[in-house]
């Protein structure tokens, strides 16, 4: 293939295969990222036929990877955590402690994984999809409801835990040979995370200034274009700045930028014009992750699969509804929030890459968290319609009450198809 059509070959290749297969997952009631990684399957080098670019998808995927987390960054609302902060802060820590104990059992013990690739296994286990469990609760539009915003904070603690994690892992993880030196480590993590708080602080400071003036000025242009390609300027902008300048990742410059820019009073409008740009890089991440997974260890690891699969269905819900029970909470509370995060989606695929790039984990154990990723996301549906038969089913708002408005609006925008 000439290295001139590479990119355009690779963004036709995963659109059009991820909107066809998409489009068949919605048919199906599945989550259309379902459609989006077996769209990646197709053009990878795994299976027989057109095989897309696999240096290029990287790196479009990385792009993906921060405008995902520039819109979680810009979702956080630190006063909804607070409001449940008394069951997402400790039921979250619980869930991620009990996830990564029992993959490091299964690792350790049963795949014969060394301690590190273990618990790097049960980590990657641990975190829930964003995009799957906001997309089960606006459908069921319990998103601005009690149960909605325990789910979502829960979920906001997990992808806090991940970012702090991603910033950390290249400098705990050593390289096959050597020796972990705790005088080089303890420095090396303190000077990060000073640049770290420097960044930080900088972003919270200075950019919570400028960056709000600054997307006034663009606004007052009245150009849609010129709005749109700053707040993706500012994005990508500041991811570099954060990974460059600061030596952070990407993914927590970007997270900090949406975080700034939550709260100024065009927050809203950088939102709603990101999404687009955000929703195809999104597919595109997608899609290269479904290039890096083999398909053929569904038959030649079954049980191995199985005991992934067990851990994030069984195991994260059985420890959702544990705290959950711990604080009294109703029964169809208990079970929806726990179905909802029993699945794992892209930040365990972003902490699988980096673990794999850095060495402690092997293309066998990427590819079973994978596998996990890909069943636990289609049979979380199967898992809401069975807890509604034994009493989670949503009980539908009054009519003319302000949670009948949250939910029309809420069921409008799931129609929607840029925010599907």
């Amino acid at each position: 293939m000439p290295h001139a059509d590479s990119l355009i070959l690779t963004l036709v290749g995963g659109f059009v295969l991820a909107f066809v297969f998409g489009m068949l997952a919605n048919r199906l009631k599945l989550s259309p990222l379902v459609g989006y990684l077996v769209a990646g399957i197709l053009v990878g080098p795994f299976t027989p036929g057109y095989v897309a670019d696999t240096e290029l998808a990287p790196q479009l995927a990385e792009v993906g990877v921060i405008l995902l987390m520039f819109g979680v960054g810009l979702h956080f609302s630190p006063r909804d955590l607070i409001q449940v902060r008394r069951v997402a802060v400790p039921g979250a820590l619980v869930q991620i402690a009990a996830a990564t104990g029992l993959g490091w059992v299964l690792g350790r013990f049963l795949l014969g994984l060394g301690d590190v690739e273990a618990l790097l296994l049960g980590f990657s286990l641990s975190v829930a999809s964003t995009v799957v469990l906001l997309r089960a609760l606006e459908e069921r539009r319990q998103v601005k409801g009690e149960t909605g915003r325990i789910a979502v904070g829960w979920l906001i603690v997990e992808d806090l835990v991940i970012v702090v994690a991603l910033v950390m892992l290249p400098l705990i993880v050593v390289p096959p040979g050597e020796t972990l030196n705790l005088t080089s480590l303890a420095t090396n993590m303190g000077w990060t995370l000073l640049k770290v708080i420097a960044f930080v602080g900088l972003m919270l400071i200075v950019g919570g200034r400028v960056l709000p003036w600054l997307l006034v000025r663009i606004a007052h242009t009245r150009s849609r274009e010129l709005f749109t390609l700053g707040v993706l300027a500012i994005a990508l902008g500041i991811a570099w700045i954060a990974y460059g300048v600061f030596g952070a990742s990407f993914a927590l410059g970007a997270f900090v930028a949406g975080l700034v820019l939550n709260g100024t009073p065009l927050g809203h409008n950088a939102a709603e014009r990101s999404l687009p740009l955000r929703d195809a890089f999104a597919v595109l991440f997608f899609v290269s992750v479904g290039m890096l997974f083999d398909p053929s260890i569904l038959w030649r690891e079954p049980l191995a699969v199985l005991g992934v699969l067990f851990i994030v269905v069984v195991g994260k819900t059985l420890a959702a509804l544990a705290i959950t029970a711990v604080f009294r909470l109703d029964r169809a509370t208990s079970l929806t929030v726990g179905v909802s995060l029993a699945q794992i989606g892209e930040f365990s695929f972003i902490l699988a890459a980096l673990s794999m790039y850095l060495g402690a984990m092997s293309r066998e154990t990427h590819d079973l968290i994978l596998s996990a990723a890909l069943l636990s996301i289609t049979l979380n549906p199967f898992l809401f319609r069975l807890i509604d038969r034994i009493g989670a089913r949503p009980v539908p708002p009054a009519e003319g009450s302000k949670e009948a408005a949250d939910a029309a609006r809420e069921e409008t925008a799931a129609g929607n198809p840029a925010t599907a």
